[in-house]
């Protein structure tokens, strides 16, 4: 049985655009929201990783 291994790589997935036609203004202001909130959340773990790392190099450098 033959079998991708893009699809368990979670990384790999795309994401599926909306169709943006199909919403109203308010749902469109909906999601515009839901998109920031999600930017602010993958932000705010980049920074985390960034002084996760900077932290580990540190350490290391000694």
């Amino acid at each position: 049985m033959a079998f991708d291994l893009d699809d368990l790589d979670p990384r790999q997935k795309k994401t599926k655009l909306l169709n943006l036609d199909e919403m109203s203004v308010e749902s469109l202001k909906e999601y515009v929201a839901a998109l920031k909130a999600e930017i602010e959340r993958v932000e705010a773990k980049i920074k985390a990783k960034q002084s996760h790392a900077s932290a580990a190099a540190s350490l290391f450098k000694r």
